[in-house]
Formats: structure tokens, C-alpha cells, sequence
């Protein structure tokens, strides 16, 4: 019997037990870890960051979109999708591989392997399906637009809930012998029994078809939606720069497809090298060709695709980086700087509210109330004259504005028109 270590070659009712030693006459399990102690707590200390980041990101995108809830459209939906994903990837499963790294070996064995395993592959389908469905979904409103009208936002949720149910009826088949969770090689995770190609017919067609059907397949379709997308914005873009003409619309589109670009994108990138490994696993007996140790920088690597969607919404999404700033602003105030208060009344007596909320400059503060003093003054030159900037889009009732919503933080600017029957007036 060969003494190499190959914890994916056991049977189905088998002992995770290796052969003995010759060195030192120990038995040593498949659950050990087979890297140094300094290697595992730098395992547990990099997983460790992946889920404070995560959880964080995450996290902020989730309260965000529960504040903007009745203003999301069907997209923005699948990305709360995978916000959850992510979320709950990272506090349901991960603290066990933590507490398995520092602990050099896997916690709980058999038990918590086949829970790690179903758990993070439930989750690795759901967020492989979500983003095949945000670039559907992305595809269909830019290239096809007749069924834009597909999209709404309960086709979207029932997409949602099929994207759940797949992944979880999938996943479940090592459960009733189709496939198995084992151990990673080095020992400090758990996933499918790539090896199991090698073991049945059942496990070979599992594990073929969960690689063609559920890896290779969704990403051949993103990455050719995301290439349509991309040529037929870029291509629509250059014809209306041909013509000379600016078009704000024309830039918004730009550059979401850009964020949803760089998403999948990086989903695919991360776990690209993991899926190579496995694709290595399946059709080699040996495990001679890669050391334990060369399976964790995968590993580690496919993990850091929770961390980095949050930061793509900040940098592509305005309306994201506003309603950040307004969840801050409420959570701590003081950061905003001083609050102005100005009352004015008018003819007809009709009040007019100007909340002003502004940073703590000297300077700002004195114009903006320099220009309140110019609209009083104003007042009484003419009847019915009333100087303000825009109309407040709810009548009676004052709008706090955060600052740095606006575009460019441009300055504050009066005209002379005459306010016919407005109530109110903000700035």
C-alpha cells in the first residue's frame, strides 16, 4: 500500500485514517492539518480578515439597500442577493475553519466536514448563479431590449428563490450517496470528493456535472454577456461622441455596466485557480504533481471574492456613496459640521423653509448667509418676488440634504423668478 496522502480516495463508509508512519509509528488523520503551526495561524489569520471585510462590506450594502428599499429596481435586487451570500458565508462557516486553523487540525471531523462542505457549496452555487443572472439580466435590458419588460421586480424575487432552490437541492446528493464531502489535502477544510471521479459511475457523473454544468457553463455565459454588454455600450457611446453630443444618460449606463463588468470579473478571477486545481484532482490519481500546501493559496484566494464587491459599488455607484454618507451623517452627526436654520416669511404668508446643512468652513457659512440676507432684502423690493434655487420636490415640508449629494458641491447660485403659489423653497 502507497503511504502518499490522498484523503479523496476513501470510500463512503470508510475511516479518514492513513497509513501508519514509518517514522514515528503514528496514525495520522485525514481531519490534521499537513502544514507547519506558523503556516495554519496565518491561514486562520488571513481567513480571519476575509470575514471582518466581508462582514463590514457586506454588511454597509445591506443597510444601505433596507434604507432605500422601496426605490430598488430588478438588479439592484440580485446584488442584495449576493450581498446575503456573502454575509452569511462568512458568519455561518468560516469560524470553524478559523478555529480549525489555530487548533492545527479540523474541529469535529466527519460532522462539521459534511456541514462546511454542504454549507460553503450551497453558497459558492447561489453566488455563481446570481451573478450569471446579474449578467442575463444586464444583457437583456442592453441588447434586447423588448424583454426589458421580463425584468420586473417579481420575476426578479422568484429568480432569487430559484437560485436557492437549485443550490440547495444540488449540493444535497452527497447526502444520499452521489459524491462526498472530504477534506481538503492540507486538512483545514472540506469540500466535494473531486477525487470520487476515480470511485463510481454515481460520483463520476456528480462531480463531472458539477463542474461542466454548474462551473463551466455559468461562466462562459457571463463572460459572453459581459463582452456584448461592454461592445454594445462602447459602440453606442462612440457614435453619440461622433455626433457631438453629451449625454449624462450615456455615461450613467457606462458605467454600471462597468461596475457589473468588474463583479463578475473578479468572481471569475478569484476562483479561477481553484477551479483549476480541481479540474487537476479529477483526472489525476497521483497527488504528486502539488504539494498539500499548494492547494491553501487557492483556496484563500476564491475566498477573497466576498470581500471586494462593496468597494466596486462605492467606486462606480454615486447613489451608493450618497446614501454612505447620509447612513454617517445620522450615525454621527458632528461630522456633517453646523446646521442653519433660516425662516422666512413671504407674501400670502406662505412659509418658506431653508434647511442648510453644510461643512464647518468660516467661509461657506458667511456666503450662504450673505445670500439669505440678499433674499430678505429682495423681498421687499417687489411683491411676489422671490429669490431661491430649486424647488423643493415635496411641498410643506423641508428637505435635509447631505452634503456632497449634489454634483461637483457646486456653489449655491440665486436667480430672480417669480415662485407662483410654491409653499417652499430649499436649498
Amino acid at each position: 500500500m502507497s503511504s502518499d496522502f490522498d484523503p479523496l480516495q476513501r470510500g463512503h463508509h470508510s475511516e479518514p485514517l492513513q497509513p501508519m508512519n514509518s517514522s514515528d509509528n503514528r496514525t495520522i488523520s485525514a481531519f490534521t492539518s499537513k502544514l507547519t503551526p506558523a503556516a495554519d495561524i496565518c491561514v486562520g489569520l488571513a481567513i480571519v480578515s476575509v470575514v471582518v471585510l466581508s462582514v463590514l462590506g457586506n454588511g454597509l450594502v445591506l443597510v444601505i439597500c433596507y434604507r432605500r428599499r422601496k426605490k430598488m429596481v430588478g438588479s439592484e435586487l440580485l446584488c442584495v442577493n449576493l450581498a446575503v451570500v456573502d454575509f452569511l458565508c462568512c458568519i455561518c462557516f468560516y469560524p470553524l475553519s478559523i478555529m480549525s486553523s489555530f487548533n492545527h487540525m479540523w474541529l469535529g471531523e466527519n460532522i462539521t466536514c459534511v456541514y462546511y462542505g454542504l454549507g460553503c457549496f450551497i453558497f459558492g452555487l447561489c453566488s455563481m448563479f446570481t451573478i450569471t443572472a446579474i449578467s442575463i439580466t444586464r444583457y437583456l435590458k442592453t441588447c434586447i431590449p423588448v424583454y426589458a419588460v421580463w425584468l420586473e421586480g417579481t420575476n426578479i424575487r422568484k429568480a432569487c428563490c430559484a437560485i436557492w432552490l437549485v443550490a440547495a437541492v444540488w449540493s444535497s446528493f452527497p447526502l444520499f450517496g452521489w459524491g462526498e464531502y472530504v477534506p481538503e489535502p492540507y486538512g483545514l477544510s472540506c469540500t466535494i470528493a473531486w477525487r470520487g471521479y476515480h470511485t463510481s459511475a454515481k460520483d463520476a457523473f456528480y462531480v463531472i456535472c458539477s463542474f461542466a454544468c454548474f462551473t463551466m457553463v455559468p461562466v462562459l455565459l457571463i463572460v459572453v454577456s459581459q463582452c456584448q454588454i461592454l461592445y454594445k455600450v462602447s459602440r453606442f457611446s462612440n457614435s453619440l461622441a461622433a455626433r457631438g453630443i453629451r449625454n449624462k444618460l450615456r455615461h450613467a449606463e457606462k458605467r454600471l455596466s462597468m461596475m457589473f463588468f468588474c463583479i463578475s470579473l473578479g468572481f471569475v478571477v478569484a476562483w479561477a485557480p481553484y477551479a483549476v486545481v480541481s479540474l487537476l484532482f479529477i483526472f489525476h490519481r497521483e497527488n504528486q504533481y502539488m504539494a498539500p500546501g499548494g492547494f491553501v493559496f487557492p483556496a484563500l484566494f476564491a475566498k477573497s471574492s466576498h470581500i471586494y464587491n462593496p468597494f466596486i459599488y462605492f467606486y462606480f455607484n454615486k447613489t451608493f456613496r450618497k446614501e454612505l454618507r447620509c447612513l454617517i451623517l445620522s450615525l454621527w452627526p458632528k461630522l456633517g459640521g453646523n446646521q442653519v436654520g433660516v425662516h422666512i416669511d413671504t407674501v400670502h404668508q406662505l412659509p418658506i423653509h431653508i434647511q442648510l446643512q453644510e461643512r464647518a468652513c468660516v467661509q461657506k457659512r458667511t456666503f450662504s448667509l450673505t445670500q439669505d440676507r440678499t433674499c430678505s432684502k429682495g423681498k421687499g423690493k417687489g411683491k411676489g418676488k422671490v429669490l431661491n434655487s430649486r424647488s423643493n420636490p415635496v411641498p410643506g415640508r423641508p428637505v435635509y440634504a447631505c452634503w456632497g449629494s449634489t454634483s461637483n458641491n457646486a456653489p449655491i447660485t440665486l436667480d430672480n423668478k417669480v415662485a407662483k403659489d410654491s409653499p417652499s423653497v430649499s436649498i
